[in-house]
């Protein structure tokens, strides 16, 4: 049965001009701190929680920074954003999306669950819903926010992301201590993120296993898109390209172009149950936080 999108539901606003939304892109910043971080084990049964301790350690320097005022941007909702399984409506689109991807390490898979529960001991709602990325609840939420006044930071530096920086929403990358604007984007990638997903539907994605156009990457996929103006003029006039290899594979590809820019758009409509209102920042629990 083909995927059909449901209607948009109405959510209360939640937020008011001047307040700030902080959303963590918590199962991108699994594996980064996995991946980061020495092999840790809980002495008192072994379990590893290496992924565990630095997920922890991010938060706790967030909610710090959160209370300082001296950092410049202070928090009034916060809420940390996870994938709920591997299959979405994105396979539905396309079988293959994703379909490269190997089982996560068996010493993360027990973690996944604690860092769950340590989201909630630091008092912050901890979303994902059946069937949907966590990158499409972001963008739900940051699109939500945008509409009620507030701004948005997004605590993330995956490129799937930097389609919705705006005048209204940022990222900042907590490794890096970096944060990322729209400057930012576009000295990284060539393009505003308004062209994010068109240099995404060209370039692919091999982690994701997006097709894109073989032979393009992101510096031929920015020439492009600063000659051409948009991916869908790109492929009406692809016939005009000078160079043949080039013009050969988008001619060749433009279905395969097509789908990669569905596949990469962010679903900004997700009907979320936890509107902005659930996500009002408040202290951490102590007691329960001394467990992690």
């Amino acid at each position: 049965m083909a995927w059909t999108k449901p209607p948009r539901r109405a959510i209360p606003a939640g937020m008011k001009k001047g307040d700030h939304l902080f959303l963590v892109d918590g199962s991108g910043y699994i594996f980064r701190a996995y991946h980061a971080l020495p092999p840790l084990t809980r002495k008192s049964d072994g379990l590893p929680v290496g992924a565990v301790s630095g997920f922890c350690n991010m938060l706790w320097k967030l909610m710090l920074d959160a209370r300082n005022t001296d950092v410049g941007i202070v928090p009034t909702h916060f809420a940390v954003i996870f994938d709920y399984s591997s299959k979405t409506f994105r396979n539905d689109l396309y079988p293959e999306y994703k379909a490269n991807r190997s089982a996560p390490p068996e010493d993360l898979i027990p973690q996944f669950g604690l860092i769950r529960q340590a989201t909630r001991a630091f008092n912050l709602p901890c979303v994902e819903i059946e069937g949907y990325e966590a990158d499409d609840l972001i963008a739900t939420y940051a699109r939500l926010a945008c509409e009620a006044g507030g701004d948005t930071t997004i605590i993330s530096s995956d490129k799937d992301l930097m389609q919705l920086v705006g005048d209204t929403v940022a990222m900042y990358d907590p490794m890096k201590d970096r944060q990322i604007g729209i400057p930012e984007v576009i000295e990284k990638w060539g393009v505003p993120p308004e062209k994010m997903v068109d240099l995404q539907a060209l370039t692919g994605d091999s982690v994701d296993n997006v097709p894109g156009v073989p032979g393009i990457g992101p510096k031929t996929a920015a020439q492009l898109l600063e000659q051409f103006g948009d991916l869908d003029t790109l492929l009406a006039r692809a016939g005009e390209i000078k160079q043949d290899k080039r013009r050969e594979s988008i001619i060749a590809n433009a279905d395969k172009a097509r789908i990669s820019r569905q596949l990469v758009t962010l679903m900004n409509d997700v009907p979320v149950t936890e509107g902005l209102e659930d996500f009002v920042l408040h202290p951490p629990d102590g007691p329960k936080l001394i467990g992690f």
